[in-house]
This record gives structure tokens, C-alpha cells and sequence, in this order.
């Protein structure tokens, strides 16, 4: 089966996209990037660094540009699917969910309305298992951005590696956030993947923090040979 990728860059899609890789072709990477840095249905976080995730990956990518605004972003998303199978002739689009209804429906929605088939292989997955299969496989995942108390900037471009899996996991049972962040409580940029032809090294960056919420925003990047 030809599959597209709904692309954010964080760790859910890229996991997604390797997934789906083995049960089929991904053909194109689909991103929508939001102006709306609150979207209720797409990560923005370095989602202009896609296009070199895309480079690493060596997939072609189709990228529409969202106002953000609510429920109307999905007509953008819509739009990019429709491309998809216009050119790539997609037959199934695959998505990074795991346990947002709010996404999932509206993208299956979208789905039976475009006749293509919507898979969404990470759905229900354990989150801190989700994490550990990250490490295990040797992603080189950073939180790009917190929004969640007590998540502060110490956490912002932090790799996500077995000591910090442990401490969010001991955050959950305190405080009961979502260790991959599936509550909105952070969001991640993959550098590096088993799927990346070559990986990404940050070389500028620069944090903004507010309270309990923040990004790391990459400035400069640049792919280099594995």
C-alpha cells in the first residue's frame, strides 16, 4: 500500500512513519504548518524544520500553510490529503495519534470523505513502553517545547534518554502528566532516526519560557553524514 505521512517531526509521527514504512511505501510526508502556535490539531514547534527531516528521510514532503483557526485548519489538512493523492496517488495516510479523539475522528473523517484508508499504528500504545522504544531503537529525540506544571527550561532541548524517561514517568505519578506528552505537556523534534539517511545537528537555538510553558526554537541546522 502507498502511504502518506501525516509529518510533525516530533517522535509520535516520525515512529509512525518507521512503522508503517514496514508494512508498506511511504511515498510523501504530509505537514501542515500552523500560524496558530495554540492549534488544537497540529504540533508547531521547529514545523519549518520538517523540511530538512523530510531531506534526513529522503521522502518528498507536501506542505500547506494554516491560519490555524479552528475546525477551518482541518479544511487546509483536507487539502493536503487531496494533494497527496493527486500526485503520489496515496491509498492510506498514516498518523502519529495514540489517544487524541479530537484528532483521530477528524482525520478519519477525512479520510472516508477522500476514500483512502486512515492508520494511526501507535494508537493505545503505552506511553512510557512508547518512550523506551525510542531509546532502544536509538532516536535522538529533544523536547522542543513544555507546557505543563512542574515542567520548566531545564527540560527545553533536553534528549529524552533513560534518566529523563524515569523522571517523567516519577512526574506522572505526582503530578499526573502524560510522559510522552500525549496531554499537550510537551512536544519533541527528531534528530535522528534508524529511518534518516543523514541526521540533523542544531547549531543555534534559543529558548523562550514563560512560567510553566516554553519552547526551544531551532535557528540554524544542518544535516551531517551518520
Amino acid at each position: 500500500m502507498r502511504f502518506g505521512v501525516l509529518f510533525s517531526g516530533g517522535k509520535d509521527s516520525t515512529l509512525a512513519l518507521d512503522l508503517a514504512s514496514k508494512k508498506g511505501e511511504v511515498v510523501c510526508l504530509i505537514t501542515v504548518i500552523s500560524k496558530n502556535k495554540e492549534s488544537y490539531m497540529f504540533h508547531t514547534p521547529n514545523i519549518e524544520f520538517t523540511k530538512l527531516q523530510a531531506q534526513a528521510l529522503g521522502i518528498p514532503q507536501i506542505t500547506i500553510i494554516s491560519e490555524g483557526e479552528k475546525e477551518e485548519e482541518l479544511d487546509d489538512l483536507k487539502k493536503a490529503i487531496m494533494l497527496a493523492k493527486k500526485k503520489f496517488e496515496i491509498e492510506g495516510l498514516v498518523t502519529g495519534a495514540i489517544e487524541s479523539v479530537y484528532q483521530s475522528s477528524r482525520i478519519e473523517k477525512i479520510c472516508n470523505l477522500l476514500d483512502i484508508k486512515c492508520f494511526n499504528p501507535l494508537w493505545k500504545y503505552n506511553q512510557k513502553v512508547l518512550l523506551e522504544t525510542l531509546v532502544e531503537m536509538e532516536y535522538k529525540v529533544i523536547i522542543s517545547g513544555i507546557f505543563a506544571y512542574p515542567l520548566d527550561e531545564q527540560w527545553l532541548g533536553k534528549q529524552i534518554d533513560k534518566q529523563v524517561i524515569t523522571k517523567l514517568v516519577q512526574l506522572q505519578e505526582k503530578y499526573g502528566i502524560s510522559p510522552s506528552g500525549e496531554g499537550g505537556e510537551i512536544e519533541t523534534t527528531v534528530l535522528d532516526a534508524p529511518i534518516f539517511k543523514q541526521k540533523i545537528e542544531v547549531t543555534e537555538a534559543k529558548t523562550e519560557i514563560r512560567g510553566n510553558s516554553g519552547v526551544y526554537i531551532i535557528k540554524q541546522a544542518k544535516l551531517v553524514t551518520k
